[in-house]
């Protein structure tokens, strides 16, 4: 039997679990399972790893995405370029890492962009943003970065500068932040959401729930709105043909 899982901490209602062990159900994958691995501490993943008897590949979430890396014995390019990893290959107890949120944000984000999207505004500075810039910078988007503590970071902004002139110029809005996702459904990302017009792209990493208030305002402007679920589609299938050797 081969196992994959999820590690991150805390672990709730788990989009993975639900889509891989779905698709070895409709596929007819007898040999495989996919179950949650609430792992506190990253300084554990090798005990944890030697512990568990089939694992053949592990997704990531927060907050290990960045953390983890000290612990892997190779990373890919992209991975390694980007300092983030959401997917893990494990074989004879060496561990590889991958970036497929690279691979998912790009398929979804990129087909929604317009002639008179030029610049972004990427919310949060997790393990996920990092994807995020990884795919703006490859298709030439300029962007900001915005954090509550952004320090003395070049393209780093706090919520309290965006103002009139500054939404009307990056008028890309990614929400990398948990703001909105269930349970907190009424929390959203502390922007003037009365500067955003029609010709905005509001996109949420968020898939639970479908429409964030942070989407809902960007609707009720006339604004391009997409959330995280066909993101996390696409990562997962491209994690599943890393974990079976077929896409590296």
């Amino acid at each position: 039997m081969k196992l994959y899982g999820l590690i991150g901490y805390p672990l709730g209602h788990s989009f993975s679990k639900d889509f891989f062990n779905k698709k070895f159900s409709t596929e007819s994958i007898a040999d495989s399972n996919f179950e949650l691995f609430p792992l506190q501490d990253i300084n554990q993943l090798k005990p944890f790893v030697h512990s568990v008897k089939g694992l053949t590949g592990l997704s990531v979430t927060f907050p290990h995405k960045e953390a983890i890396i000290p612990y892997l014995d190779e990373l890919d390019g992209i991975s390694g370029e980007i300092g983030a990893v959401n997917c893990v290959r494990v074989n004879e107890n060496k561990l590889y890492g991958f970036n497929t949120d690279v691979i998912g944000f790009e398929k979804s984000f990129m087909p929604l962009r317009e002639s008179h999207h030029h610049k972004a505004l990427i919310l949060g500075t997790g393990g996920a943003s990092k994807a995020v810039k990884y795919v703006l910078s490859k298709h030439g988007i300029p962007f900001l970065q915005v954090s509550r503590n952004p320090g003395a970071i070049k393209f780093f902004i706090t919520y309290e500068m965006l103002d009139d002139s500054i939404m009307s110029e990056y008028n890309i809005i990614i929400n990398c932040t948990p703001a909105g996702m269930y349970p907190a459904i009424a929390d959203k990302p502390n922007i003037p959401y009365g500067c955003i017009t029609s010709r905005h792209l509001l996109y949420d990493l968020i898939y639970n729930p479908s429409d964030t208030l942070f989407l809902k305002e960007g609707k009720k402007a006339g604004a391009v709105t997409k959330n995280g679920y066909e993101m996390l589609v696409l990562q997962a299938e491209e994690s599943w043909k890393i974990w079976n050797g077929k896409s590296i």
